[in-house]
């Protein structure tokens, strides 16, 4: 369903917000549990994140204005809602608040009870809660803090008036800084001098450290997040990853929530900006021109290649590459769909690529979300070596084609011709030899390693979680572990065989209206893993309602439904009215059950009126 009518508040649906539970406890509250009543009078905003998601690490930067802005009336809570088997564990998610800046109150919730409660069906999902207890807007995907600062100063109104609003201080409490050298280490790079440079990604600066990969020589950047260049102790950077050695001698660096390259002159400190608006990339803006001209979204990783750098574009699921000669840049790779889809560039998927290695024939890179390793050719197309999709998981060695990740890193290219895989919430080092078709462990009890660089006969670790390097010597046998495999714990939604109607929910913010000046505003598009899953519906389409059909010889699946809607001001005394972009991807994992539902509600933004 379509709504381009603003909510008015005498109209607005309300529907009683289920309690907040999470086996887990609370975070940043200073060890204090909370309820939903405790919270009475506060406009609360319920964040369902999973700190392995890039879109919902999007809305938590969309969302520190607001909670700056609005800090004694609003007060916004991270449910954390697992994917992965390691997004589970109580110190991972202590980890992650602390690594990404997380600064509201955390649910830990790693059985998704909350997440049942609210029926939430992607990552990220936003549900704003009045302060008499109503949820009163549900959002999915980026690109909602807009609308989202338009409800919240109609409700502070609103309940300012009938004298329900309590104001002041939230129940955010800070944790203790931790004295390490480095903060939650991204990527590390071998400088010709023999030193390393590590991305110290928590605390917004580059640190070189001496050949014991313990000393430190320098740290580039004031360590404020920022966007400044300059000279290494005035520069800023927010929240640096990936690093990349230039034939010029010099550094360029993924600096990952500017959504920009950043140049490192290594002899003198000073740090310039290559790539990018500092404004992050969405859907309908240019994908190549001039590099300053063009935005780009969360880079994570970068690797010289081909004459180019490489950009692993993580926040759109692409591969982009920046031209030296002459400041360009292009995609190269990747359609923006979320998933694992092997061919030509132009027509493959992936799913959060995080890591990179350049050999003379292959670039190799670690596909976070779809746990898998792959590779671009010099014809530019993608191809798999480990990995099945978005819900298939686990640490299991063997036979590449049945072999399997957690969610790597990073990739590190050997001299056998092999590669390491950085296997991140596996807290391993996995190898991968393209000549036998093998996966094997290399090392375990590494705490979230992220990346990996050759030194000699050793190799140098980012072991993210211990805030460290850490050095091993390659073996020459592989260490045995145990089996293991996983799926996602989500709850596959049960669907009728058949006819399945499938709704996304849009309602334009207040204020706005579906901008149909240049044609449709909303897109969608629609497919399945396996593909003989729809025999009708999918492809794509401007209406953000339709009719699919699932065979019903195929006992589940996934549907993976990605929508887009385009709203601006209803202003007509306005000849330039600000616009906004709201989209988000799905992956519904189905059952074909007798008596299974024959609708799938999505709401990118507003309320599903049938649950009203």
């Amino acid at each position: 369903m379509t709504d381009a009518s603003p909510a008015s508040t005498s109209r607005r649906a309300r529907i009683r917000a289920p309690q907040l539970t999470g086996k887990g406890g609370w975070l940043n509250t200073g060890e204090k549990q909370y309820s939903l009543a405790d919270l009475r009078g506060r406009i609360v905003i319920l964040d369902f994140w999973t700190f392995c998601c890039i879109n919902c690490l999007h809305v938590l930067d969309e969302l520190r204005e607001l909670e700056e802005k609005h800090r004694d009336t609003v007060v916004i809570i991270g449910v954390h809602s697992p994917k992965f088997v390691h997004e589970a564990e109580h110190q991972a998610v202590v980890d992650a608040v602390e690594r990404y800046g997380v600064e509201h109150p955390v649910l830990d919730d790693p059985e998704l009870a909350t997440w049942k409660q609210y029926a939430v069906r992607a990552w990220p999902t936003l549900v704003v809660i009045d302060p008499e207890g109503y949820v009163v807007a549900q959002h999915a995907g980026e690109g909602h803090a807009h609308a989202i600062e338009r409800l919240v100063e109609e409700l502070e109104t609103e309940h300012t008036a009938k004298g329900t609003l309590r104001r002041g201080d939230g129940p955010y409490v800070a944790p203790e800084p931790e004295p390490t050298v480095l903060r939650f280490p991204g990527k590390a790079l071998a400088l010709p001098s023999g030193t390393f440079l590590v991305s110290d990604t928590t605390r917004h600066q580059l640190v070189e450290l001496a050949a014991d990969g313990e000393t430190v020589v320098r740290r580039i950047g004031s360590g404020a997040r920022g966007l400044h260049d300059g000279p290494a102790d005035s520069a800023t950077f927010n929240e640096p990853q990936g690093l990349a050695l230039l034939d010029d001698g010099s550094v360029v660096v993924a600096d990952t929530v500017n959504h920009a390259l950043r140049r490192l002159d290594l002899t003198t400190g000073a740090v310039t900006t290559l790539a990018g608006t500092g404004r992050q990339w969405m859907q309908g803006e240019p994908t190549s021109g001039p590099a300053r001209e063009v935005s780009l979204s969360s880079p994570w990783d970068v690797a010289w290649w081909q004459g180019k750098v490489w950009i692993a574009m993580a926040g759109v699921h692409q591969l982009w590459a920046y031209a030296p000669n002459g400041n360009t840049v292009a995609v190269t790779a990747g359609t923006t769909n979320e998933g694992l889809v092997d061919g030509p560039g132009p027509e493959a998927w992936f799913a959060q690529p995080s890591g990179l290695a350049a050999t003379a024939d292959r670039l190799w890179l670690a596909d976070s979300e779809t746990s898998a390793l792959r590779w671009v050719d010099l014809d530019g197309a993608v191809h798999t070596a480990v990995g099945t999709g978005l819900f298939d998981f686990g640490h299991r060695d063997g036979a590449a084609e049945q072999a399997l990740l957690q969610h790597p890193l990073g990739v590190t290219a050997l001299p056998d011709g092999s590669v390491a895989i950085s296997d991140t919430y596996n807290h391993a080092l996995r190898r991968y030899d393209p000549a036998t078709g093998e996966v094997t462990t290399l090392a375990t009890d590494l705490r979230e390693p992220s990346d990996a660089v050759l030194v000699g006969d050793d190799i140098l670790v980012v072991e993210s979680a211990r805030h460290r390097l850490t050095r091993l010597r390659l073996p020459e046998e592989a260490v045995r572990v145990e089996s293991v495999a996983h799926r996602t714990q989500r709850a596959a939604t049960e669907v009728a065989p058949g006819e399945l109607k499938l709704d996304v929910i849009f309602q334009a913010p207040a204020g706005q209206k579906l901008d149909t000046r240049y044609g449709p505003s909303t897109r969608l598009l629609v497919s399945a893993t396996p593909p003989e899953l729809l025999v009708g519906g999918e492809g794509a389409g401007t209406d953000l309602n339709r009719t699919l059909a699932l065979d019903p010889a195929v006992a589940e699946g996934v549907l993976h439904v990605s929508a887009m809607a385009a709203s601006c001001d209803d202003d007509r005394s306005n000849e330039y009215p600000a616009c906004h972009v709201h989209q988000q991807d799905w992956g519904v994992p189905v059952r074909l059950t007798e008596g299974g539902a024959d609708r799938l509600p999505l709401v990118l933004a507003g309320m599903d009126d049938q649950d009203a």
